[in-house]
């Protein structure tokens, strides 16, 4: 069974990231478990159109990606656009956090950009060298040690706190409170354009175990979800149980951010689990890093496939083309990389129902086989979270405009 996980635990490793170190803690620090209700909703409105790319990859043998240029060529040439956008600016964030929390976990140089640029090269190692195999099952020992580590975070935090533990819910009010609700949903569990990495991912562990059963991937994906969901809690709890009530602020800066958050963490708990806090936050950010830099250069390969632009439709180009863009970024673009995060986050966010609305159309269409279709209770929650996310974006787009 263990040998069979797999896309479901990098869809996880992906995932649990940004919303959940960095969004999640803020979360629980601000508002303790008064915004559960917020991180429930959205993974729960979000789960068909997550659950759709392995659904689909398992029952067609192709990817998302192959049924977008079904639909039409204008839907995979847009997501083309998108991609090329934000995959530069998102690969750099997540980075840079991840080499923040290096620097407090190894200590032996501070120099932020450094980090990063070696994690980008370990990362592209690891991926070139071991490949979509060696990625499976280094993924599984990230994700067991990053569920352990942040359980065990919350075990010592929840000892040492003397917060008094509420779960009356709350809607933020003030304009930067509302501005953060948004942010968090929007980004939590994940942006929906990971729903095609996902099908991709499911192919390549076609690949590997040829007799793989749909019921054992979509399990598969069940136990990568439920891990984002679970984590996400845990993430929130420690906010809560370290920050609550101190009227500690975060800092936009990687670097800044990732010691304030082990200082912080260690300052509450103690200074004997700070081995474990680290941990924690490094793999949640290091299994995002690898993830996404595998990720995004399978989906670029795929596309110009389709687009039947040959020279561009290559792993390894793209691979290096996203290593040597991010490092670019790291050394000439650091001063700007505030208002780099901020527009590739705003995009990933507004163009949410674009995504539920194609793989709703997809998996329904008739290039989906009829039995493959998802059962009748999961397509009323996929129109309900299309109207949800719909009506979120544009609430939020009143927010900024």
């Amino acid at each position: 069974m263990i040998k069979k996980l797999g896309p479901g635990l990098l869809f996880a490793g992906a995932a649990i990231g940004v919303s959940h170190l960095v969004q999640s803690t803020k979360a629980g620090a601000e508002f303790g478990f008064g915004l559960i209700w917020a991180l429930i909703l959205s993974n729960f409105f979000k789960y068909p159109f997550f659950l759709y790319g392995p659904k689909y990859a398992a029952a067609n043998g192709e990817s998302l990606l192959d049924g977008y240029l079904k639909i039409g060529k204008p839907v995979l040439i847009t997501y083309l656009v998108l991609s090329l956008v934000t995959m530069f600016t998102i690969q750099s964030a997540v980075t840079i956090v991840t080499a923040g929390l290096a620097i407090e976990l190894f200590g032996f140089s501070s120099k932020i950009e450094l980090w990063a640029i070696l994690m980008i090269f370990v990362c592209l190692l690891i991926l070139l060298i071991g490949k979509y195999k060696f990625l499976d099952r280094l993924i599984k020992f990230v994700i067991m040690l990053l569920a352990i580590s942040t359980v065990l975070a919350v075990v010592f935090a929840a000892n040492k706190s003397n917060n008094p533990i509420s779960l009356q819910q709350v809607f933020p009010s003030a304009s930067l409170n509302i501005a953060f609700l948004v942010a968090f949903m929007g980004w939590m569990p994940a942006p929906l354009d990971i729903s095609i990495w996902q099908s991709i991912w499911t192919l390549e562990k076609k690949k590997k175990i040829k007799r793989l059963q749909k019921q054992e991937i979509i399990f598969d994906f069940n136990i990568g979800y439920i891990t984002t969901i679970f984590l996400g809690i845990c993430f929130m709890s420690l906010g809560f149980f370290v920050m609550y009530g101190t009227e500690q602020t975060f800092s936009s800066n990687g670097g800044v951010f990732a010691s304030q958050l082990i200082s912080l963490y260690t300052q509450s708990i103690g200074e004997s689990v700070f081995i474990i806090i680290a941990i924690a936050a490094f793999t949640t950010m290091f299994s995002t890093t690898i993830t996404c830099l595998d990720a995004s250069p399978r989906a670029m390969k795929k596309t110009f496939e389709l687009l039947e632009i040959k020279q561009l439709a290559s792993y390894k180009l793209w691979i290096g083309i996203l290593s040597f863009g991010t490092s670019f970024i790291f050394i000439f673009l650091m001063s700007e990389m505030g208002f780099l995060v901020k527009v590739a986050t705003i995009l990933s966010f507004v163009t949410t129902p674009f995504y539920a609305i194609i793989n709703h159309i997809l998996i329904y269409s008739k290039h989906n086989p009829e039995n493959n279709r998802p059962k009748r209770s999961i397509k009323i929650l996929s129109i309900l979270g299309i109207i949800f996310l719909t009506c979120f974006t544009v609430w939020y787009l009143t927010l900024i405009i």
